[in-house]
């Protein structure tokens, strides 16, 4: 019955209820099938993690992004010391203009690779009132910075997030998502909590490519026993997933 009201809601185009995320996690599994909508943990603070290439980056900063229009002071923390060619710090235009607070290594857009840590990431924890958003680095050697604060996060309301992509190498199996799960947790000295489904291969993907990542996302929710807390798509194709968060892609400035 509860399953049912709630998706007539949404059909009949009424506010979004109010439901806890554990009521919604609840309503996922019920269901056994991937709901393309938004359970936005809204935490003190959100980490996305993932392999490499699976997109935490664009997801990290519009997610960002999306938490800015419902609450009055953002942080968004680039940790990526893995990968110097495509960061968070690509898109510090947009997030001035959105009046979110940057925290990223003052070597992130230069042509330095230093792989070093931002020197302010305490205020992620410190600041009073504020959502804070986190871009780890790929797979276990990203994880390993993310451990270096592994004490501190354990203390506030925190979601870890594994972004999946089905469609990278390494990671387009569920065991070999689970395997590279385990890794970046032994190496973050942290758990996961939640998945977030972002089925995509670059421009060229299309609503047959998300919609074929269904059964992939499933196992490993069921697998990992972690709910898939969010679906990710390119803006072009959000008419077709109305509910989930529909994604800017960030412009590498490598590439311009």
């Amino acid at each position: 019955m509860l399953i049912f009201e709630y998706k007539n809601h949404i059909k009949m185009g009424r506010p979004e209820p109010t439901l806890s995320f554990e009521i919604r996690c609840e309503i996922y599994l019920l269901q056994n099938f991937i709901i393309y909508y938004i359970i936005p943990p809204m935490s003190k603070l959100t980490i996305f993690a993932g392999h490499y290439g699976s997109g935490k980056t664009n997801i990290a900063v519009n997610y960002a992004l999306y938490l800015r229009k419902r609450h009055d002071r953002v942080l968004l923390c680039d940790l990526d010391i893995v990968n110097p060619y495509f960061r968070t710090a690509d898109a510090a235009e947009v997030i001035k203009a959105a009046d979110i607070t940057l925290i990223a290594s003052p070597f992130a857009n230069s042509n330095m690779e230093l792989h070093n840590l931002p020197g302010n990431v305490n205020a992620l924890f410190d600041t009073p009132d504020a959502l804070s958003v986190m871009d780890v680095g790929g797979d276990d050697r990203g994880m390993a910075a993310l451990g270096r604060y592994a004490s501190r996060i354990r203390k506030v309301d925190h979601e870890l997030l594994l972004v999946a992509n089905c469609y990278r190498p390494l990671a387009n199996t569920v065991d070999g998502a689970l395997r590279l799960m385990r890794e970046m947790e032994i190496m973050a000295k942290l758990k996961f909590t939640g998945i977030v489904n972002n089925p995509n291969l670059g421009a060229g993907t299309t609503v047959e490519n998300i919609r074929a990542g269904d059964e992939y996302i499933r196992k490993l929710s069921e697998q990992t026993g972690l709910p898939v807390v969010m679906t990710t798509v390119r803006r072009e194709l959000s008419e077709a997933f109305p509910e989930a968060l529909a994604l800017d892609l960030i412009e590498n400035r490598f590439l311009k």
